[in-house]
C-alpha cells in the first residue's frame, strides 16, 4: 500500500481497489511523500468515505484537528450505531468532528452557547441524547473538559441529523415541529403522554417523517378517501385534533394535509391518548 496523498503527519490518503481511502496513525506520514510505502504498524483508523464532498471536506478537517479528537468522534459515532442499531450517513464524520472541534475551541475562551431545544430534544430524542451525554464524558476523560448538557443536545442533533439525511438546520425546524404538534394533542385532551410507552414512541416515529414531508412540501397520498371518512366518524375526537393540526400547519408552513396524512395522524392520535 503506497501513500496518495500526504494531509498531515498523521493522516494520508491511499488507492486500494480503485476507492481512495483516508488512513490515520499517529506520525504516518513523517518525512514522507505521496508514492512512499505505508508503515503498516502505524495504522490506527482507516475511513472509507463513498461520497467525494464529503471525503475532500474531511481530508480539509484533518488538517485541523488533533488525532485524539478524531479518535474520540469514531468512538462516539460508534457507540451511537450500537445504542441506536441505525445506519448514520457518513457525513457524520465531518459534522461532529467540525462541532465539537469549534465547542473545544470557544471552551477554551469561555464561550458557552445555549440551546435552545435543549428541552426538547431530551424529551424527543432519549436514546440520542444519552448518546450526547456519553460523548461529554469520552471528551471529558480525554481532554479533561467538562462541557455542559447544552453540548448534549448539540451532539444529539448531529446524531438525529445523520440518522434522518437532514442538515442541522433542518433538524432544529423538525424537532420545534414536532413538539409543536405533541402541544396541540396534550392540549386538546388536556392529557400529559407515557413517554415511555410503545405507543408514544410510534407517534414520534411517525411525526419525524410527517415533518420531513411538510418541509419539503411532499405528500403521502392514495386516492382511497372512504377509509379516512370511516376513521374520522369511528374517532371523532382524535378527527378533530387532526384538524386543529391541519390548520395550524396551513397557517405557519402553508402546507394543505391530504386526507391520507389526516387518516394516519387520526390513527397514531387515537392510539397514544386511548392506549
Amino acid at each position: 500500500m503506497k501513500i496518495a496523498k500526504v494531509i498531515n503527519n498523521n493522516v494520508i490518503s491511499v488507492i486500494e481497489d480503485g476507492a481512495e481511502l483516508v488512513v490515520m496513525g499517529r506520525g504516518i506520514a513523517f518525512q514522507k511523500k505521496a508514492g512512499a510505502e505505508v508503515d503498516q504498524d502505524r495504522v490506527e483508523k482507516v475511513f472509507a468515505l463513498k461520497d467525494t464532498q464529503t471525503k475532500d471536506n474531511f481530508e480539509m478537517l484533518m488538517r485541523e484537528v488533533p488525532i485524539e479528537l478524531m479518535t474520540v468522534v469514531e468512538n462516539i459515532i460508534n457507540y451511537a450505531k450500537d445504542k441506536l442499531g441505525k445506519s448514520l450517513n457518513e457525513n457524520i464524520y465531518v459534522s461532529l468532528t467540525d462541532h465539537i472541534n469549534f465547542a473545544l475551541e470557544r471552551h477554551k475562551k469561555g464561550a458557552q452557547i445555549k440551546n435552545a431545544l435543549l428541552w426538547e430534544i431530551k424529551q424527543l430524542y432519549k436514546d440520542e441524547f444519552e448518546v450526547g451525554l456519553n460523548a461529554l464524558k469520552q471528551l471529558e476523560k480525554i481532554f479533561h473538559v467538562s462541557l455542559p448538557e447544552d453540548e448534549a443536545g448539540f451532539i444529539a442533533i448531529h446524531i438525529i441529523n445523520a440518522e434522518m439525511n437532514e442538515d442541522v438546520s433542518n433538524t432544529m425546524s423538525i424537532t420545534k415541529f414536532i413538539q409543536q404538534i405533541i402541544n396541540i394533542v396534550k392540549y386538546h385532551f388536556n392529557m400529559e403522554f407515557e413517554e415511555d410507552s410503545l405507543n408514544y414512541f410510534r407517534f414520534i416515529t411517525h411525526l419525524k417523517f410527517f415533518a420531513q414531508r411538510v418541509f419539503k412540501g411532499t405528500h403521502y397520498q392514495s386516492n382511497d378517501d372512504f377509509l379516512y371518512i370511516m376513521i374520522k366518524q369511528k374517532h371523532k375526537e382524535a378527527a378533530q385534533c387532526t384538524e386543529k393540526i391541519k390548520e395550524y400547519i396551513i397557517k405557519e408552513y402553508q402546507h394543505e394535509l391530504t386526507n391520507e396524512e389526516m387518516l394516519y395522524l387520526t390513527l397514531h392520535i387515537e392510539r397514544v391518548v386511548n392506549r
